[in-house]
């Protein structure tokens, strides 16, 4: 078992640093271009992908703390979907207003069109 666990580590390490290399964007990549990293991580085996991982990426520390669980212990609040986001929210009371009135004009339009031609058909069956 330790056996296979020698070769399934730098195996597993490189397969995480090469996706992790394909997934950062080209401006991201520190020192070489990432091209040149990709060759890095696949050429030179276990050192390569330590080389990635230690300084070939630009890490940013998450934003208000350094865990999602001191996000909320800092009292910052994260919307998670648009339902839970009040402005969202707002903004369709107000389309839903301004919808509702856009039906009405055309429901209101379309009586005073089918009032016209029964007119007309009244009309023109009387002469």
């Amino acid at each position: 078992m330790l056996r296979a666990l020698i070769y399934l580590l730098p195996l597993a390490l490189t397969i995480f640093a090469f996706i992790d290399c394909l997934n950062t964007p080209e401006d991201e990549a520190k020192h070489l271009p990432k091209i040149a990293w990709v060759f890095i991580i696949l050429l030179f085996w276990i050192v390569g992908p330590i080389v990635w991982l230690a300084a070939g990426k630009v890490r940013h520390a998450p934003g208000g703390g350094r865990a999602p669980s001191e996000w909320r212990r800092n009292g910052r609040q994260q919307w998670v979907a648009p339902d839970d986001n009040p402005e969202f929210l707002n903004s369709l009371k107000g389309e839903k207003e301004k919808d509702e009135s856009q039906l009405k004009d055309w429901e209101a339009d379309l009586r005073r069109r089918e009032e016209e031609l029964k007119r007309r058909e009244n009309g023109g069956d009387a002469a």
